[in-house]
């Protein structure tokens, strides 16, 4: 948990969750796929932060039905769809600032807790959770096709009362390898 002041941020782009308490579901290089294990592992939030490679404009459709959604634009996103979602942008959620953008490499500004008080990021398709500064970076990972043997997976983040907790969830472990039993004079009984 990470307490944190009430910070403001002042952004033509800003959206805006108040109440004191709020859980922020988090997605991020869905690439056009939305799995029905996301959709469930957002259900319930106040707030839904898409952090870009989102795919297809019905992806974000999908998420409006959830919840409120702010999204920024991914490397991967094209056409007039993409156009009018920001490349980066603030959030409010339970009073707080959240910074959003793609590629964390891609931050352009010293970010600090009293500028916000999380980044959260996509890109690499690696999860991760963790604490700079007095800052909580967040990367959900990928919710979309299995990537380069990652996990397939989203995150949430609950605000109460200035505490951030943030955990990631997996949607589909591991798949198991098999392998068939090699054929040689190992496996061959001796006479």
């Amino acid at each position: 948990m990470l307490q944190k002041n009430a910070v403001h941020a002042k952004t033509d782009r800003e959206a805006s969750i108040q109440a004191a308490k709020c859980l922020v579901g988090i997605i991020s290089d869905t690439h056009g796929l939305l799995r029905p294990e996301a959709i469930v592992a957002l259900h319930g939030s106040n707030l839904i932060i898409h952090a870009g490679d989102i795919g297809k404009e019905s992806v974000l459709n999908t998420l409006r039905q959830i919840a409120p959604v702010f999204a920024v634009r991914g490397n991967n996103n094209h056409g007039d769809w993409a156009e009018k979602i920001p490349a980066s942008g603030y959030v409010k959620a339970g009073g707080l600032s959240l910074y959003v953008l793609h590629d964390l490499n891609e931050l352009d500004q010293p970010l600090n807790a009293k500028t916000c008080a999380a980044v959260i990021a996509g890109h690499s398709h690696r999860a991760l959770v963790r604490e700079r500064e007095g800052v909580l970076f967040i990367n959900p990972g990928s919710a979309g096709p299995r990537r380069f043997h990652l996990p397939v997976t989203v995150a949430r983040l609950q605000i109460r009362d200035s505490e951030l907790t943030a955990k990631i969830i997996d949607l589909a472990p591991a798949e198991a390898i098999t392998r068939p039993r090699p054929v040689g004079t190992r496996n061959k009984k001796s006479p």
